[in-house]
């Protein structure tokens, strides 16, 4: 087992100053000034990601929409392909050592458990998911819809980026990209899925739910929640202005 799950609440954070507040914590986890495992919760103003894999190719729409929109650009360090995080998008950034606890050295198994986690915290909302064959994410409808997309990072055993469950998110701003770099996919979310309960008492629920499948699904003996930036510790430095410009290149 896994002693403590440190859960941080932070809100509504723009992409740029959570990508460095990720390296930044995954840095101090790497060299030990951070002693447990922690998972960011929050959301995203609207953003394109590219990863690692990924093409330009697949975001369909050109940069003037993007703008028009008010959606940012980044290039970036995970894994997988093209996606967009925004409002009613819930994102999770687990920052966690694979080489301590109850976890294991392999990225098959972090991505696996990651999926699981969040099928199970489907299934304590009522919505039957699932794996995909040959595909990283979680899928409903006998995986016809998708409704969370994972990519990550790893350096030395300690994870970065996370997974993007749509809860009441705009499923229209999907339309901007190849989702994944998947032909065709159908995007789809808690809302959606559920047909009720919109509003803060959905995000509310799917957040306790989350918790608690990456609470079980890892092994974690004991969670404890915070906000971010208190004032008594390093580890928690204050974040960085977000860039102004419409394209970054997060340089690795």
């Amino acid at each position: 087992m896994n002693q403590l799950l440190e859960v941080v609440s932070a809100g509504v954070v723009p992409y740029g100053p959570a990508l460095e507040w990720q390296r930044a914590l995954a840095q101090a986890r790497i060299d030990g000034a951070l002693d447990h495992d922690l998972l960011l919760l929050l959301e995203h103003p609207p953003v394109v990601t590219i990863g690692r894999t990924g093409t330009g190719e697949h975001v369909s729409a050109p940069a003037d929409l993007l703008a028009q929109k008010g959606v940012e650009l980044f290039e970036v360090e995970r894994g997988g392909d093209v996606t967009y995080h925004g409002p009613g998008q819930l994102v999770g950034y687990p920052i966690f050592d694979l080489r301590t606890g109850g976890h294991r050295q392999d990225l098959h198994w972090y991505l696996r458990t990651v999926e699981a986690a969040l099928i199970a915290a489907l299934d304590r909302l009522g919505i039957p998911a699932e794996r995909r064959p040959d595909y990283t994410g979680v899928w409903t409808r006998g995986g016809e819809r998708k409704i969370a997309s994972i990519g990550v990072h790893v350096k030395q055993w300690v994870t970065w980026h996370g997974f993007a469950l749509n809860v009441n998110t705009d499923l229209s701003y999907f339309d901007l990209i190849v989702p994944c770099g998947i032909p065709n996919v159908v995007m789809t979310s808690v809302e959606r899925e559920r047909g009720r309960g919109k509003g803060e008492g959905l995000w509310h629920q799917t957040v306790a739910a989350v918790v608690e499948g990456i609470r079980t699904s890892f092994g974690f003996d004991q969670v404890t929640t915070s906000t971010p930036l208190p004032s008594s510790t390093v580890l928690y430095r204050p974040l960085p202005s977000s860039p102004s410009i419409s394209k970054n290149l997060a340089n690795t």
